[in-house]
């Protein structure tokens, strides 16, 4: 008799088919268990990739011999790099690096072969754009596995004494932006979009829906202010807030993480209002579609889990290459 009114397996099994039919009624949070969590599997199953390939690669050479069409052929089918463009002079290289239109350049000087026939291991540089190291690390490594194999079906005859137990080119890389790959010169900035993302997009889903459920957005309405300066005046806020943020996460950088500050903090604020007021478009509709604000929360965590994702935070964002 004890043990009945301790536990009842009929009382049990009574609200677990009580459960079953709330989650039934609330439909858009079912939805969200089963079809979300479906779509996120698939989109990241093929999206994320921790092994990039078909990165975009520059060459300026001033030697166009059979070696170096040997190594230029060898890179583009290691798959790792995608030959893009054939440059014409070291300025031109550094705008394309600077720019962000190409991850490497391989520079074969003009004495290439000449120096490659007498053994005197000319040097071959490949400059590489290291700010994300996870993005270059396992290109790097390839070109370096081919360093000694590239030219051995070049080496023949005479030159056949190159080619055992001996690496015919000097292989140099040059690291730009981030050459002794720190770690918080990635991590700190992306934390900036990061941070802002899960705070705009959480804390507005849950403005106007907190409204609802308290029934002051009926008082509102009612007032003499108009939908569109009650939706400003509950966004301009955040605004602040967020350039509030921003400011920290700057400071912080420079001062504990000694991260350099490179270009514009007036364009860095003006283009961050267009990231912000976009973040906060998406909480507003949250709050809007969803019924509580558990609902927000929920919605607001399925949208924050890609946009890390598939943002380059954590993976490199070169994967778009990859297809």
């Amino acid at each position: 008799m004890t043990l009945v009114r301790i536990f009842s397996a009929r009382r049990l099994v009574a609200m677990i088919i009580k459960e079953f039919r709330q989650m039934r009624r609330d439909r858009v949070t079912f939805a969200m268990m089963i079809c979300i969590p479906l779509m996120q599997l698939i989109l990241f199953g093929f999206a994320i990739n921790s092994d990039p390939k078909n990165l975009p690669t520059a060459v300026l050479t001033a030697d166009n011999s059979p070696f170096s069409r040997s190594i230029i052929s060898a890179i583009q089918n290691s798959l790792y790099f995608k030959l893009v463009k054939q440059l014409t002079n070291e300025t031109e290289a550094q705008r394309l690096l600077t720019l962000g239109q190409v991850q490497f350049v391989l520079n074969i000087p003009v004495d290439f072969s000449r120096k490659l026939i007498r053994g005197e291991k000319p040097v071959l540089l490949l400059q590489a754009d290291a700010s994300d190291p996870a993005a270059v690390s396992n290109a790097v490594a390839a070109i370096r596995l081919l360093a000694g194999p590239v030219l051995e079906r070049d080496l023949k005859g005479i030159l056949g004494d190159l080619r055992p137990g001996f690496t015919p080119v000097d292989l140099r890389i040059h690291p730009m932006y981030n050459p002794e790959n720190i770690t918080q010169y990635n991590i700190v900035p992306g934390l900036m979009g990061v941070v802002l993302t899960m705070t705009m997009v959480i804390i507005t889903s849950l403005a106007v829906t907190r409204e609802r459920e308290r029934g002051t957005m009926e008082n509102l309405l009612t007032t003499p202010v108009r939908p569109l300066e009650v939706m400003l005046g509950k966004l301009i806020p955040y605004v602040v807030v967020g350039y509030l943020q921003m400011s920290l996460i700057i400071l912080a950088a420079r001062v504990l993480f000694r991260v350099p500050l490179e270009g514009s903090l007036v364009l860095l604020y003006s283009a961050s209002l267009l990231f912000i007021g976009a973040s906060l478009a998406v909480g507003l509709t949250f709050s809007t579609l969803a019924k509580n604000q558990l609902q927000a929360v929920q919605m607001s965590f399925f949208f924050f889990l890609p946009s890390i994702l598939l943002s380059g935070f954590m993976f490199p964002f070169q994967f778009r290459y990859s297809f």
